[in-house]
């Protein structure tokens, strides 16, 4: 079989299998109250310094609105804590609170062991032809439809 065919084949059977794999390996019993999504909203508040909504949401390209649905529930099942910002008290913040850094915690472990995996028996340039090739998917999707 040729490169083309390999990797047209390889890619779907990624996108296909990606999301479930990843839920079911990171929605374990501690954390069954939420969901991918919201495990990707938590990766995004991170474990730093409190985040405005709007920063958050454009880190997941999505409006305000809809992140506040997801927040309003991550925050009733004790995922996040959000308070007015002091210094604008226009402007909401929010960050995890610990039950959120243990489900972060979970889910970058996951990631870790993913990329291990995929680099694994990998020489130095054979990781950078990956990465080069990750990157040009990465801008394939970012122009896709523009």
């Amino acid at each position: 079989m040729d490169s083309y065919h390999t990797i047209n084949e390889v890619l779907v059977k990624l996108f296909n299998e990606i999301m479930d794999i990843e839920e079911k390996a990171i929605i374990t019993e501690e954390f069954k109250d939420i969901s991918n999504n919201d495990m990707h909203i938590i990766e995004a508040i991170g474990k730093g310094e409190p985040r405005s909504m709007s920063a958050v949401a454009k880190s997941l390209s999505v409006t305000v609105g809809t992140l506040t649905i997801a927040i309003n529930n991550l925050v009733k099942k004790g995922y996040v804590n959000r308070v007015r910002s002091e210094e604008d008290r226009r402007v909401v913040l929010i960050s995890l609170s610990r039950k959120g850094g243990r489900a972060y915690n979970h889910h970058k472990k996951f990631h870790e062991e993913m990329v291990k995996a995929t680099l694994e028996g990998m020489d130095e340039g054979q990781e950078e032809a990956l990465v080069l090739a990750l990157e040009n998917l990465s801008r394939f999707f970012k122009g896709y439809g523009n």
